[in-house]
């Protein structure tokens, strides 16, 4: 390999490692492993914990809310995605997560005479995600979820109950459309 070539390469692990220093010095909340991209801008609201894996990227306008933890794997692509938590919301590794909404919160009680009282536990559940996981544009994941490993979320489903694993889910509701043979 020439000296080109491995300049060409430092510079955009400099630029990374630059704007890793700066999102955990902004945000004491976020932990990054090793060698994670940060290709947009990312925002922790609310005293969210977060911890992102090494080696996954984060593109475009990356946003975490709410008073519980995210864990994101090692080797994930996070492009323009909004993770709200206020109990957990765990992504596996290798997962690809593309202008989704996963959210662990109603935000409000269902009884018609407690939904202008605070919520209470059971607006919220944590959510799973499991390895290997493709979530499409504009998918909308619900409280108490789990997506099995190596299964695909089609662009605008909503996610109100599990996914096995190695299935596709397209809809509203959602329906298994696709099974992967093992």
């Amino acid at each position: 390999m020439g000296s080109s070539t491995r300049r060409h390469g430092a510079l955009p692990r400099l630029v990374f490692a630059v704007k890793r220093a700066y999102y955990q010095l902004r945000y004491p909340r976020l932990k990054l492993g090793r060698d994670v991209e940060i290709r947009g801008r990312i925002r922790l609201r609310r005293g969210v914990r977060v911890t992102i894996g090494d080696r996954t990227r984060l593109n475009k306008f990356v946003r975490f809310a709410g008073t519980g933890e995210v864990t994101v794997g090692a080797d994930c692509l996070l492009n323009a995605t909004w993770i709200g938590s206020w109990t957990s919301v765990e992504v596996g590794d290798r997962c690809l997560l593309s202008d989704c909404e996963l959210m662990d919160n109603d935000f409000h009680n269902l009884p018609p005479q407690l939904r202008h009282a605070p919520p209470g536990p059971a607006t919220r559940a944590p959510i799973v995600v499991g390895d290997n996981v493709w979530i499409g544009a504009h998918v909308l994941v619900m409280k108490g979820v789990r997506i099995g490993h190596d299964s695909v979320v089609g662009a605008g489903t909503v996610v109100r109950v599990d996914v096995p694993d190695r299935v596709v889910v397209i809809g509203n509701p959602q329906q298994i459309v696709k099974k992967f043979d093992e």
